[in-house]
């Protein structure tokens, strides 16, 4: 349960950042049960993100094989692009487009270094 509550404090501040922001925000249903789609879904002209939180500590960051598929399959399928957002404490977020994840034999993972330097902040949206 305490990784659920923190997965959706998670959630819930980026909501908070980009509807204080005129953004459009959607917190899809099933959100931290199933892996069908995007956790959040965030709206302005010319912008449409999908983007599945994460608050992870450790240096690495993998998302299991299904999730990962079943979120590009949604990008294909949308024609939205899906990011992980990743925030680690004291640290600012950072949108992972999926192309940057490297896969292996069962998830698709990227450590924190190339997240960091590679991946957008928030303000960059």
């Amino acid at each position: 349960m305490r990784c659920y509550r923190k997965g959706s404090r998670a959630e819930r501040e980026l909501i908070d950042y980009f509807s204080s922001r005129e953004f459009c925000v959607i917190r899809a249903a099933g959100s931290g049960v199933n892996s069908l789609s995007p956790d959040i879904l965030v709206f302005k002209r010319g912008v449409q993100l999908g983007i599945e939180a994460k608050a992870w500590e450790k240096e690495n960051l993998n998302i299991d094989r299904e999730q990962f598929t079943n979120l590009k399959r949604w990008e294909e399928n949308s024609g939205i692009n899906c990011v992980i957002g990743w925030r680690k404490s004291r640290q600012p977020w950072k949108l992972i487009p999926l192309a940057l994840f490297k896969e292996n034999s069962k998830s698709f993972a990227i450590n924190w270094g190339n997240a960091r330097a590679l991946g957008k902040t928030l303000e960059e949206y």
